[in-house]
């Protein structure tokens, strides 16, 4: 069943990403903004979601869909496909070339602290890299087997995050990392969580670190990071989601998670 996921989820996601591809090629439009003013969606991620929605009822009718743009569907079966239409629209909007598809199918209760991810892909529509993983089966992009990077120290070691669309909240989070900032090698802000995710699981990032992430943000990209050898923490021993996830070698994730709790980076965002 397994491949047969994979093969649907990979098979979508391309279709959806020459889809956004083509789509950039003309002129962008912010269609409705969500949190803020500066939170947009566009209409190409509505068309996209609509388009996943439609394949996967054909091949897999019955189970649930959960999408960014709001597309919600119950399930009859024990799966649920999490989907990011676009992830990374900002970017997107601006033309700048790190966005992607995020498709994961999930077994279990349809959110991050009680589902088991089965399957998931996400694309990196501008290069053409399809990053995979299946529960126990490994990660790969291009079929190519991935694996964490395993740094020498935590002063050596990358860090890639995410702030909020909220100017107080993304204040203090700026806060935290300037205090975070003389304990590892520098930063990365790249706009797109499935991307940082499968960059950790690919060796291009050491430590990913994000809060306030919904779950179609990282649904696909914890399991590649996961099968790459990659420890993903929820807050307090608990599964990642929108409170807390941190991702690294699990050499370093004790350390990182020190410094960023004396950092005062569990501060209460709602």
């Amino acid at each position: 069943m397994t491949h047969t996921l994979i093969d649907t989820a990979l098979d979508i996601a391309r279709e959806a990403a020459a889809l956004a591809a083509d789509r950039r090629r003309g002129i962008v439009e912010v269609a409705d903004l969500k949190t803020s003013s500066v939170d947009v969606v566009t209409a190409v991620d509505r068309e996209i979601e609509a388009l996943i929605r439609r394949r996967l009822a054909e091949r897999q009718p019955g189970d649930g869909f959960l999408g960014e743009e709001g597309g919600r569907a119950e399930r009859s079966t024990s799966l649920t496909w999490v989907v990011d239409p676009i992830d990374g629209t900002v970017n997107y909007l601006y033309g700048i070339p790190q966005y992607a598809i995020s498709i994961a199918v999930v077994e279990g209760d349809p959110a991050p602290q009680g589902w088991q991810e089965v399957a998931g892909v996400v694309i990196d529509v501008c290069s053409g890299r399809e990053f995979t993983a299946t529960r126990g089966g490994g990660a790969f992009a291009n079929g190519v087997p991935l694996s964490v990077n395993r740094p020498e120290s935590l002063g050596q070691s990358l860090l890639s995050t995410g702030f909020s669309y909220s100017q107080q909240i993304r204040t203090q989070q700026a806060q935290v990392m300037a205090e975070v900032m003389p304990h590892i090698r520098d930063i990365r802000r790249m706009g797109a969580a499935s991307l940082d995710l499968a960059a950790l699981a690919a060796g291009q990032l050491d430590i990913y670190f994000e809060r306030m992430l919904q779950p179609w943000d990282h649904a696909a990209g914890v399991l590649i990071a996961r099968e790459a050898g990659a420890e993903v923490r929820g807050w307090n021993g608990s599964a990642p989601d929108i409170d807390w996830l941190l991702a690294s070698h699990p050499d370093v994730i004790d350390e990182i998670e020190s410094v960023l709790v004396a950092a005062g980076a569990h501060f209460d965002f709602r």
